[in-house]
């Protein structure tokens, strides 16, 4: 059986987050990864107690959800096996014209707008901007969802004079970045960081995930021509429903080889459904 056996006890010690998800994260992870034999049988409930040291009920809690999000199919006498089409689509956008192609995908995703109001900037983003700690912004927080439900928490910061030229209802319904160059700002480059960060209560029901679950984070600090902050924003995202991927190319610089992103670069949504609508970084 893939991977070794848990001693008993030793998930429980390591997270937060309750048994039957971890041994199902673990077990869909496998399956994306095509780490099960070609006739796609997957462990028993037995084998599961076994390899995680967990209680049977544990292992069957696990399996369902594997069954409910449509991974596998169970039938007495035939065990448990992967369904035909169980995996995981992508939808893929170069590098070249990133916005663009992020705007379009994100146009097929459902916003929900929990939030939007003038606060004052809290002292990272005013770091990040170049202002001063509680200089008025245009705070929002939204939350995008795919058919199978939410898959991105997203905070928002805005100078408040080009928040004062973007309405309330535009942001339930249009992608920021749409929003800012019809409010005239000349989006040109962006610097990202890619992290990760426990699901803390707030954003775990949101989210819909159990407290302490790991989450993709992305931050994206927006500069227009001038090189003027015109947005900072912060991302948390479901690993099961989302994914970077990046193409790198190998080139020589000073005279030494290493690796540089490729201009076949993409970020990559991910679903476990066959409808290819997803979104990648808002």
């Amino acid at each position: 059986m893939d991977g070794r056996r848990a001693p008993p006890g030793e998930l429980a010690e390591r997270s937060p987050m309750p048994l039957w998800h971890r041994v199902y994260l673990v077990l869909r992870s496998r399956i994306e990864a095509g780490r099960y034999a070609a006739d796609g049988r997957l462990p028993s409930e037995h084998e599961i107690v076994a390899e995680f040291g967990v209680a049977r009920v544990t292992a069957r809690r696990a399996l369902a959800e594997l069954e409910a999000e449509g991974w596998i199919e169970r039938a007495p006498g035939r065990g448990t096996r992967l369904r035909p089409e169980a995996g995981v689509r992508e939808v893929r956008a170069t590098l070249e014209g990133l916005f663009e192609n992020l705007v379009a995908m994100g146009l097929e995703t459902q916003v929900r707008l929990l939030a939007c109001e003038e606060r004052p900037a809290p002292a990272p983003v005013a770091r990040a901007a170049g202002i001063p700690v509680g200089t008025p912004m245009l705070y929002a927080l939204r939350v995008r969802s795919l058919e199978e439900g939410p898959f991105s928490h997203l905070e928002t910061w805005v100078p408040a004079e080009i928040g004062a030229r973007i309405g309330r209802e535009a942001l339930a319904t249009t992608p920021l970045l749409v929003l800012l160059e019809r409010a005239g700002v000349r989006v040109a480059r962006a610097d990202q960081v890619v992290s990760a960060r426990p699901a803390e209560p707030r954003v775990a029901r949101l989210l819909e995930v159990p407290i302490g679950s790991p989450l993709l984070e992305i931050t994206r600090i927006v500069r227009d021509e001038s090189d003027r902050v015109v947005e900072h924003i912060t991302g948390l995202y479901r690993p099961d429903r989302y994914r970077l991927r990046m193409a790198l190319d190998r080139t020589r610089a000073d005279g030494t080889r290493t690796w540089v992103p490729s201009r076949a670069a993409e970020p990559a949504a991910t679903r476990s459904t066959e409808d290819p609508r997803e979104e990648a970084v808002p």
